[in-house]
C-alpha cells in the first residue's frame, strides 16, 4: 500500500513539475495550484494530518484511564478541471490506518485496503445542473458532509456514527434553483448501497437518496453552510434548512453502507430494506453558530445475525452551538442522543452525550487547535464515561 502511495506521489509531482511555471497563487491552506500551459487541466493539490490524544475513564471508584494517542486522519487530495471546466474532477485519498484499514468488509474488498475515499467525475450539465458519477458522500446528513477537516469539535457526533449514509458507488443529479434571494437545492443519487471500495458483486438492490436544502436568507459567505463554527463572521443572519430521504434495497451491511456484513449460520447474507429520514437546520450570525439534526432509521422487518448483531435502526436528535470570539478562540457545546426503536432487533443501544469544546483558530481550518469533554451516558452501565480528546489540525 506504501509503495502504491509513494508511486502514486512521485507521479503526481512529476505531472506538475512540467506544469510548474503555471503555478497559481500558492498559499497556506489553499492548497497547491497548477494550470496546463494549454488551459486543458487545472490540478489543485491538498494534503492533511489530524493529530489526536484521546483519555477516558468510568467515573467509578477505580479512576483507571485509558489513553490513545495516533494519526486520527491523513489526506491527499486533488481536484480541478479536464479539457474544459465544464469537466471537473476530485480525487481524495485516506492514508491514515483509520482510514484505509477493511475490517468489518476484509472479504468484500479482496482483502485489500481502502485508501480511496473520493473518486468522483462531475460534468456541469447546465449552470445550476452538475452530474456526478463515481464514488463520493451520498446527499445525507449535514455533519457528515461537513469535511472532517472544518469540523467545529474534534470530531462528528453519536447521530453521525450510528446512523449517516456515507459513500457509496453510483450517480448523483444537484441542482440549484434560485427563488427570488433564496436558493432551494435539489440533489438526488442512484448508488450500488455498500459503501466505498467493495469489489463484490451487488448483493441486494439499489440504494436511492433524496435531498432538498433551502437556503431563505441566500448564500452563506464562502460556503459556510458547510462549515463548523461561524469563521466568516456571517454580517447578516444565514439559514439553511433540509430534509433527506434513503431506501437502501435488500442491505447486507448494518448501516447499510457501513459496519459488519450480516449473515446467517451457514455464510449466506441477510437482506431488508434498509430506510432512512434525515432533517437539519443550521444558523449563522455574527460568530454564533447553531445546528440542529434529526435522523430515523427502520427495516422492513426484523432480523438479527446468527452472531446477535443486527442493523442499526432507531433515532437520534444532535444540537450543536458555538460562539467564535473576535480573538479566533471558540466555544461549543452539543448534546446528542440515540434511541433505538427496538431493543430485541436494533443493533443501537440508548445513549445520551453531553460535549463541551474549546478551539483555537490560527489559520482558519487549516491550523488549529481543537480539545473537548465529554459525558458518556449508555442505558444499562452502572457508570458514566468521560472522555477528553485533543486535536491538532494542519492542512496546506
Amino acid at each position: 500500500m506504501f509503495l502504491r502511495t509513494a508511486i502514486l506521489t512521485i507521479l503526481v509531482f512529476s505531472m506538475t513539475n512540467q506544469m510548474a511555471s503555471q503555478v497559481v497563487n500558492p498559499s497556506f491552506g489553499k492548497g497547491i495550484n497548477f494550470n496546463a500551459p494549454d488551459s486543458s487541466m487545472s490540478v489543485k493539490m491538498q494534503f492533511r494530518i489530524q493529530t489526536l490524544f484521546t483519555g477516558e475513564t468510568l467515573l467509578d471508584d477505580s479512576q483507571d484511564w485509558t489513553t490513545n494517542a495516533l494519526v486520527r486522519r491523513a489526506r491527499l487530495k486533488f481536484d480541478g478541471f479536464m479539457v474544459d471546466p465544464r469537466f471537473r474532477y476530485k480525487i481524495e485519498l485516506g492514508l491514515s490506518n483509520r482510514d484505509i484499514s477493511p475490517s468489518s468488509d476484509f472479504e468484500e474488498v479482496r482483502a485489500g485496503s481502502k485508501i480511496v475515499l473520493d473518486a468522483v467525475g462531475k460534468y456541469a450539465i447546465t449552470d445550476n445542473i452538475d452530474l456526478w458519477i463515481g464514488q463520493t458522500k451520498l446527499p445525507g446528513n449535514r455533519e457528515r458532509l461537513l469535511s472532517s477537516q472544518k469540523l467545529d469539535l474534534v470530531d462528528r457526533s453519536l447521530l453521525n456514527s450510528k446512523f449517516n449514509i456515507d459513500r457509496d458507488m453510483g450517480i448523483q443529479l444537484r441542482g440549484i434553483i434560485n427563488v427570488g434571494n433564496a436558493l432551494l437545492r435539489p440533489q438526488f443519487a442512484l448508488s450500488k448501497g455498500e459503501g466505498r471500495n467493495i469489489t463484490a458483486d451487488n448483493i441486494g438492490g439499489f440504494e436511492y437518496t433524496g435531498k432538498v436544502e433551502f437556503l431563505p436568507m441566500g448564500k452563506f459567505t464562502k460556503g459556510g453552510d458547510y462549515v463548523g463554527a461561524d469563521l466568516a463572521r456571517e454580517a447578516t443572519p444565514k439559514l439553511a434548512l433540509a430534509v433527506a430521504y434513503d431506501i437502501n434495497q435488500g442491505a447486507s451491511r448494518q448501516q447499510g453502507n457501513l459496519g459488519s456484513f450480516l449473515v446467517d449460520s451457514l455464510g449466506n447474507y441477510l437482506e431488508t430494506d434498509l430506510s432512512g429520514i434525515f432533517a437539519d437546520a443550521m444558523f449563522k450570525y455574527q460568530g454564533l453558530m447553531l445546528m440542529v439534526e434529526y435522523a430515523q432509521r427502520s427495516i422492513s422487518e426484523n432480523i438479527v445475525a446468527d452472531n446477535g448483531k443486527g442493523y442499526y435502526t432507531g433515532s437520534a436528535l444532535n444540537v450543536h452551538t458555538s460562539y467564535l470570539f473576535d480573538c479566533d478562540w471558540a466555544v461549543s457545546g452539543r448534546f446528542t442522543q440515540i434511541k433505538p426503536d427496538n431493543q430485541t432487533y436494533s443493533g443501537v443501544t440508548e445513549t445520551a452525550e453531553y460535549t463541551l469544546g474549546i478551539s483555537r483558530y490560527i489559520k482558519g481550518h487549516s491550523l488549529k487547535f481543537q480539545s473537548d469533554a465529554s459525558l458518556i451516558d449508555v442505558q444499562g452501565a452502572s457508570d458514566m464515561k468521560l472522555r477528553i480528546r485533543f486535536q491538532m489540525e494542519i492542512a496546506i
